[in-house]
């Protein structure tokens, strides 16, 4: 098989399928799955016009996404926004193109990436934003993932913890980002929950339970993002509160802690306290602590800082916040919060402004400049 002239083609193949309505990100996407099946096929039986087949196949491949998701968005409309308590259903074949998808072949990092593009239906920026890396980094890291598997018979199913942190990643951008996907992320981990007793599986449905308890409440009426210290808790789902601690109560007897049962122990801390002046920081700074020694993640380090300035006071949280990268995502919002608690509204103005220029989506944008607003209001009066 001549595969110089497969890369050459493949800029011209993209440049129709453009034409033919398709956006350049899914035209890519259809041309490289376009690419694979040539590789199967072509040195069997090559084409007497590449270029025709390739662009065939690609188109081909292109329709099918786009049914595939079409069909996914009616099935999301069609699941509750909240999930029935107890066991899941019988799996589907989602659940297991998921764990087709995170094959032993790939590392980890890859097989999550590219599951969230090919099953989840997340963009590559979306999956870029999640891993704090360039938009272009993940690109290539997906593109070299389609390369690897491209000759590999699907026949070997990925390990449970890959699996776990595509349904974590599925269920955040669901419940905070441009795409509702969080129903159907916990409907797909009541699956593997109702097939392995895996104790951080058990964690991430807990985890998904609990937070997805306090959605209806995330929100006022006017569409704007409403703090957890300032929400009206009386909406919070007390029916998925309670089977989110349950959940969570019977993976940590079996005493094998791990990232998930220490996430789902913070957010079952912050659902018993009945008003946010009773949150039991000191509990919560333990269980963060738990967190960062399980997984050193600099997110959950930038969260030990700010629980740290409730349980010690906002000059405690501010030194745990030096420690760590200016570039988190979210620093300069929780240092703005920090400062603010701290007497310092001057500066948390300031850094409340910064921090807005930077959200990852228009609900923080707006609240993070209505903060700013607000603290510039009372420093004019």
């Amino acid at each position: 098989m001549n595969e110089a002239l497969l890369r050459e083609l493949v800029p011209a193949v993209i440049g129709v399928l453009v034409r033919r309505g398709a956006d350049f990100a899914e035209a890519e996407d259809a041309v490289q799955d376009a690419m694979v099946e040539a590789v199967r096929v072509w040195p069997d039986d090559m084409p007497q016009d590449p270029k025709g087949w390739l662009v065939t196949v690609a188109w081909r491949k292109f329709l099918d996404a786009a049914r595939a998701d079409t069909s996914r968005r009616r099935r999301e409309v069609r699941v509750e926004t909240e999930p029935s308590p107890g066991p899941g259903e019988a799996a589907d074949d989602t659940l297991q193109l998921y764990f087709l998808c995170a094959h032993p072949s790939l590392t980890p990092a890859s097989a999550v990436a590219l599951t969230l593009r090919a099953v989840g239906g997340l963009t590559t920026r979306q999956i870029a934003q999640a891993y704090l890396v360039p938009e272009a980094t993940m690109a290539q890291r997906i593109s070299r993932a389609k390369r690897t598997v491209s000759d590999v018979r699907f026949n070997q199913r990925g390990d449970v913890a890959t699996v776990l942190r595509v349904l974590y990643l599925v269920f955040n951008e669901g419940y905070s980002g441009d795409v509702d996907l969080a129903a159907e992320a916990i409907r797909l981990t009541r699956q593997l929950a109702a097939k392995t007793h895996h104790e951080e599986v058990a964690g991430l449905l807990a985890l998904m339970l609990l937070h997805h308890a306090r959605r209806a409440a995330r929100t006022g009426p006017d569409g704007r993002l409403v703090p957890l210290a300032e929400q009206d808790r009386s909406l919070w789902d007390t029916r998925l509160i309670a089977e989110g601690v349950d959940v969570l109560q019977a993976a940590l007897m079996r005493d094998r802690l791990g990232e998930f049962q220490a996430q789902a122990a913070v957010a079952a801390l912050h659902a018993d306290a009945r008003t946010a002046a009773e949150t039991d920081w000191v509990q919560i700074v333990e269980w963060y602590d738990e967190l960062v020694r399980l997984t050193g993640n600099p997110v959950a380090r930038l969260n030990r800082a700010v629980a740290v300035g409730e349980a010690d006071g906002p000059r405690a949280g501010l030194a745990a916040l030096a420690e760590l990268d200016p570039s988190l995502p979210r620093y300069t919002a929780a240092a703005a919060y920090l400062h603010e608690r701290d007497g310092d509204p001057a500066t948390a103005a300031r850094l409340y402004a910064q921090a807005a220029r930077s959200a990852p989506n228009l609900p923080e944008r707006d609240h993070l400049t209505r903060q700013a607003a607000r603290l510039n209001a009372q420093l004019r009066t």
